[in-house]
């Protein structure tokens, strides 16, 4: 079985960063999804895709997953970029754009 081990990114709907300090361990999926044929609803013959582990470290992933024999693989999260902003720049004379209400 082979895990994934990664800090989960902020979601676009939000501006704060809940949710974003653990990392979490899941299941890389092994069969595809398919469609019910009675319903239609999207089945999965693989529970394991529904467990989802969150812990405070990196190591502590690691370890949880070297304890119980799991292949893994680890994605490093990507650290966002911000850029200073002053309300005056909406202002300035060698703006760029043009300015509009």
């Amino acid at each position: 079985m082979t895990v994934r081990i990664y800090r989960p990114a902020r979601t676009a709907m939000q501006s704060g960063k809940q949710g974003t300090r653990n990392w979490v361990l899941e299941h890389v999926p092994e069969t595809a999804r398919r469609p019910e044929p009675l319903m239609g609803w999207v089945a999965a013959g693989d529970t394991r895709r529904q467990v989802r582990l969150r812990f405070e470290t990196r190591e502590e992933a690691i370890a949880y997953a070297e304890r119980n024999n799991l292949v893994y693989e680890i994605r490093e999260p990507r650290t966002a970029v911000s850029k200073p902003k002053a309300y005056a720049d909406n202002f300035a004379f060698d703006r760029m754009d043009a300015w509009t209400h």
